[in-house]
């Protein structure tokens, strides 16, 4: 799955309760720039988009009181959600993860936020981390 060119951590995504709520810290304390703010519907989420060097911070919002980030912060509260991965190719990736027996949330890739293709590792494959992967669309941010 390694590929020099094209891997390396994509965004860290924080569950939070209100990303207006969220911002009073990584905008206006830490004074990281806000890209975006946007609904990813099919996930029940509204996501927030925070570049730091190379990287960026995605805070993600429920919006939806059964989405599996209500659920989450149910269970565990707001923090680390996940860590995402960028692949040069996602289908390829996934396919070397099955061959490999990798526990999947995702054997197909589906549309993410920024139009992105993404899929998930299962927690129980990683060590206890959700880890997504993620091939870019056009980057807008």
């Amino acid at each position: 799955m390694r590929d020099e060119k094209s891997t390396r951590i994509e965004h860290i995504g924080v569950a939070v309760n209100r990303i207006e709520e969220a911002l009073a810290f990584w905008r206006d304390a830490l004074g990281l720039e806000l890209a975006h703010v946007e609904e990813v519907a099919d996930q029940r989420v509204r996501v927030a988009m925070l570049p730091i060097g190379e990287t960026r911070i995605e805070l993600i919002e429920a919006s939806d009181t059964e989405s599996p980030i209500a659920k989450f912060i149910a269970k565990r509260g707001p923090g680390i959600h996940h860590i995402a991965v960028r692949v040069g190719d996602i289908r390829t990736a996934l396919a070397r993860l099955k061959e490999r027996g990798v526990r999947l949330i995702d054997e197909e890739p589906r549309i993410g936020a920024d139009g992105c293709s993404i899929a998930f590792i299962h927690p129980s494959a990683t060590g206890g981390v959700l880890i997504e992967l993620v091939e870019r669309a056009e980057r807008k941010s």
